[in-house]
C-alpha cells in the first residue's frame, strides 16, 4: 500500500466538534469505535461548538491550545478529527501541533486497507488511497517544490512534486484499468446465474449490524465476524436453498457507515454492483441501537447513489435477542413480508426469514392438491426432489393426491418434462 498506516495502539487525541445547523452531525460513540478499529489507542477526547468551522485550522485558536496540550500531556502520535479536513487544515494542524493529523476520511481508509484480503479489495483501498492522497501530496513535500539540479539531476524542468503527481495518475489510471476487468468478469458471473435462473440475493446494511453473523447462519459458512465496525471488506458469496425458491445466490457486501467518503463509493463500485443488480436486498437493521433510524437513513442513502435504492428490500431486524423478542414476519397491507425480526448469533427466526424470502422471490407460488396416477412415477420423483411436497394420501383407485407448493414455473417445466399437462393436473382433482 502506499498509504501508510499507523502502527498498532499509536496513541491518539480524538477531536470531536459539534457544528451549529450542520445537518451531517457525527456520532462521538462510532468515531471512538472507528479509532479501536482501525487499532489506535484513544488517549484524550476533546469536545467543542462552533457556528462555523475555521478555513484554516477547522478549530479555534483555544480549542487549538485544549488539543496542544493534550497531545504533550499524553505524548500522543497522532490527532484525529470526526470531520473532513481540507488538504490545507490538516497541513495547519500538523504545523501547529507537531504530530500528524488524519481525518475521518482517512481514518477509514485506513481501516480498510487494514481489512482488504482478497486482490480485488486491495486494489480498491489502493484507488481510493490514491484519489485521497493526490489532493493532499504537497503536504511532506514542500522541500522538493523546486526544479531539479545538479549533476546527474538536469533533465525537462519537472518538478519533484510534479513527478510525484504524474506517478500517481499513472497508478490511478493502471488500478482503474483492472478494475474494469473485474467489473467485467462480475458481469459475465451474474449473467451465467440468469442463464441458471439463479435468484441473486445480497446482504446490506450499517457496519456492524450482524450481516456476516446471518451470512454464516444462513449458509453454514465460516466468514470472518467479529463486534468491530468494517469487520467485512471483500465480499463472499455463496450458494443456498430456500424453500419454495429453490437455489439462490446470498452475498456478503461491504457495511456502510454515514457520511462513507465518496471516493470510497466509487472506488467499490465493483464490489457494490453486486448488490445493485441483485433480485432481492436484504436490508440488515441492529434493532437494538439507539441510531437505528438514522442508520437505515444512510444506507437507503447509499443505496440511492448506486442504483439500488428501488431494488425489492427485505428489513431483517437482527439481535432481537438483546431485547428479549421473539421473532415474527411483519407484512405490508397486500400481505407481503416487509419485516423479519431475527437473532443471527442464537439462530432464531431463520426460518421465518428463509419463508420470506421465498414468498418475495417466487411471487407466482403455486399450493395446491394434484392427483396422480401410479405411470406418473417421473413426475411424483421430481416433486420430491425438488422438496415441493409437503403431503401425500394414497386413494382407493390407487392413485396418489400430493399436496405441493412450489414456484408454479418449476411445476409446469417438471410436468411437461413428463410428458403431462400441468394445468389439467392442478384441476384433476
Amino acid at each position: 500500500m502506499l498509504f501508510e498506516r499507523p502502527a498498532t495502539g499509536e496513541r491518539a487525541v480524538l477531536v470531536h466538534i459539534e457544528l451549529a445547523g450542520s445537518e451531517q452531525r457525527e456520532d462521538p460513540r462510532e468515531f471512538e469505535e472507528l479509532v479501536l478499529s482501525a487499532g489506535g489507542d484513544p488517549v484524550a477526547f476533546v469536545t467543542g461548538h462552533r457556528t462555523a468551522p475555521d478555513s484554516r485550522l477547522f478549530i479555534g485558536s483555544g480549542k487549538l491550545e485544549e488539543v496542544r496540550a493534550a497531545v504533550l500531556a499524553h505524548e500522543a502520535e497522532l490527532v484525529l478529527f470526526n470531520h473532513s479536513l481540507s488538504p490545507s487544515q490538516e497541513r495547519n494542524l500538523e504545523r501547529e501541533l507537531q504530530c500528524r493529523v488524519l481525518d475521518r476520511t482517512g481514518l477509514i481508509l485506513d481501516i480498510f486497507a487494514q481489512r482488504a484480503r482478497t486482490h480485488e479489495g486491495k486494489l480498491q483501498v489502493e484507488l481510493a488511497q490514491l484519489e485521497h492522497m493526490s489532493t493532499r501530496l504537497v503536504r511532506g513535500w514542500t522541500h522538493l517544490e523546486r526544479q531539479k539540479g545538479g549533476i546527474g539531476l538536469r533533465g525537462p524542468g519537472e518538478t519533484q512534486l510534479e513527478t510525484d503527481r504524474r506517478l500517481l495518475r499513472e497508478r490511478i489510471r493502471s488500478i482503474n484499468r483492472r478494475l474494469e476487468k473485474v467489473r467485467q468478469q462480475r458481469a459475465l458471473g451474474r449473467r451465467a446465474r440468469r442463464r441458471a435462473d439463479l435468484p441473486s440475493v445480497s446482504l446490506v446494511g450499517y457496519t456492524n449490524a450482524g450481516k456476516s453473523t446471518l451470512f454464516n447462519a444462513l449458509t453454514r459458512s465460516r466468514v470472518f465476524a467479529a463486534d468491530q465496525l468494517f469487520a467485512t471488506l471483500d465480499p463472499t458469496t455463496r450458494r443456498l436453498r430456500v424453500p419454495e425458491a429453490g437455489p439462490i445466490v446470498l452475498a456478503d457486501t461491504v457495511g456502510f457507515i454515514r457520511h462513507l467518503p465518496h471516493k470510497l463509493v466509487e472506488s467499490f463500485r465493483a464490489t457494490l454492483e453486486e448488490a445493485a443488480a441483485s433480485d432481492l436486498l436484504l436490508h440488515v437493521i441492529d434493532c437494538a441501537s439507539e441510531e437505528r433510524e438514522e442508520q437505515t437513513a444512510q444506507v437507503l442513502e447509499v443505496l440511492d447513489e448506486i442504483g439500488a435504492g428501488e431494488l425489492p428490500r427485505l428489513e431483517i431486524y437482527n439481535k432481537i435477542d438483546l431485547l428479549a423478542m421473539a421473532p415474527r414476519i411483519d407484512r405490508d397491507e397486500q400481505g407481503r413480508p416487509r419485516r423479519v425480526w431475527v437473532s443471527a448469533r442464537e439462530g432464531l427466526g431463520l426460518e421465518l426469514l428463509a419463508q420470506a424470502m421465498g414468498e418475495l422471490l417466487v411471487p407466482d407460488l403455486l399450493a395446491t392438491d394434484i392427483r396422480l396416477a401410479p405411470a406418473h412415477g417421473r413426475l411424483r420423483a421430481g416433486l420430491y426432489e425438488a422438496g415441493a411436497v409437503t403431503g401425500e394420501k394414497q386413494l382407493e383407485d390407487g392413485d396418489v393426491l400430493l399436496s405441493v407448493r412450489m414456484p408454479r414455473g418449476e411445476f409446469n417445466r417438471l410436468a411437461r418434462g413428463a410428458s403431462l399437462d400441468p394445468e389439467l393436473l392442478i384441476s384433476a382433482h
